[in-house]
Order: structure tokens, then sequence, then C-alpha cells
């Protein structure tokens, strides 16, 4: 079953060609990495998946329907987009992990949020921690749990282990492997070859903004 589905997709910043002509089906379930040279229009490619830019050539679909289909907080909370350098906001560590239950009118689980930290190396008391304060590892896996508190339907990763020594990406990695065993889809940004082999049933290769090659892995 087709969960998202980008048929030429053109995006243009000024007069540069960013992606040019994109067009594949992803299937529910995909764990899908996703590399290519800096510049070539990997994280673009997230960006408009997530929602967060709008498509002015090409169509793209979320479960059979086009984007506009849906209300765009409805939509995000079901496509969850974690960046590269996260955007931290408010104070305080816990005031980006009580966000999630917030938006949906819902009381915070802390006994959740605690178990969520421990599970990637952070101790409670991080909570009441100055986000300005955090070293870039922890602002990647504050952002990362803010992401999945709420499971989402996709999950859209861009280098969020770039600041992560290997014990914390390997946390990580097989935290995300998890999800797609119980049916999230993941699409993945990458450097690194490695990493691109590891969990993933597909890696795209993207190149000058085009789909250079899609390899399927048993």
């Amino acid at each position: 079953m087709k969960i998202i589905e980008l048929k030429n997709l053109y995006y243009k910043d000024k007069e540069n060609i960013i992606l040019d002509g994109v067009t594949i089906d992803i299937n529910k379930g995909d764990c899908i990495s996703i590399v290519g040279e800096s510049g070539s229009g990997k994280s673009t490619l997230l960006k408009i998946c997530a929602d967060l830019i709008e498509v002015k050539e090409g169509n793209i679909k979320f479960k059979g329907n086009d984007y506009s289909f849906y209300e765009a907080t409805d939509l995000r909370k079901k496509i969850s987009y974690s960046i590269q350098t996260p955007y931290l906001f408010g104070k305080t560590v816990y005031d980006n992990l009580e966000f999630p239950f917030k938006i949906r009118n819902k009381q915070v689980d802390s006994e959740e949020i605690i178990n969520l930290l421990k599970r990637f190396n952070l101790e409670e008391n991080i909570l009441n921690k100055n986000i300005n304060l955090l070293s870039g590892g922890e602002k990647q896996r504050i952002s990362f749990i803010r992401n999945i508190i709420f499971t989402p339907e996709v999950l859209l990763l861009d280098e969020i282990t770039s600041a992560l020594d290997a014990d914390n990406t390997n946390l990580i990695q097989g935290y995300v492997e998890e999800l797609n065993k119980q049916g999230i889809t993941i699409l993945w940004v990458t450097h690194s070859k490695k990493q691109s082999e590891t969990i993933f049933n597909k890696r795209v290769t993207i190149s000058k903004g085009k789909i250079e090659k899609v390899e399927e892995f048993n």
C-alpha cells in the first residue's frame, strides 16, 4: 500500500532548481535511507513530505489523497519531521517535551517522558535544564523524543545522529528499527554509506535534484 506518492515534483529556490521532476512511491512500512551529495535536494524532499514547503509544480499524496485534502496540523501529527539542527523553543527541555501533549489537549505523561529520556541516555533532571546549555547531541536526542512521544505514521529523519557518538547513534537507530517493525514508515537522510546499509529495505540516491537510483535490499 502506498502511503506517500510524489509525482513530477519540481522545486525552485529563486533561480536554483532544487528538485527536478522527482517521482517516487513510498509504501507503508518502508524503511528508506536517502543519500547524495550536499545540496542535492535531500532535505528539501523531506520538508515537502512534512508539508513544510508548498509544492508549486507536481503532486504529492498521503494515503491516496492530495496533501491539500488534510488540515496542515493534523497532517504534521501523522508525518513527523526531525531535523539535523534541532529547533528547541521555550526555556527548558520540559517546555519541549510537554508540547506534543498540549497540541493534542492531553495530560502530560511524565512517566513516558522519563522512560524515553532514560532510553536515550538522558537523566530525568535534564527536564529543568535551559535549552541554551544543551550540547548538540543532547538537542538532537530531545528533538527526536519530542517527535516520537506520539508515534507518527511516517517518521522523517534528517541527519539526526550527526552530533552523536557511536553508542547514542546505535540507540537511536535501534529504536527506529523497532518503530519500523511496528509498521511505521521511515525516511532517513544520511551521509554515511555504512549507516545507509543497516536497517533499511531501500536506498534512494539523489543527485542534482533528481532520483539517480533506487536500490532494494532483502
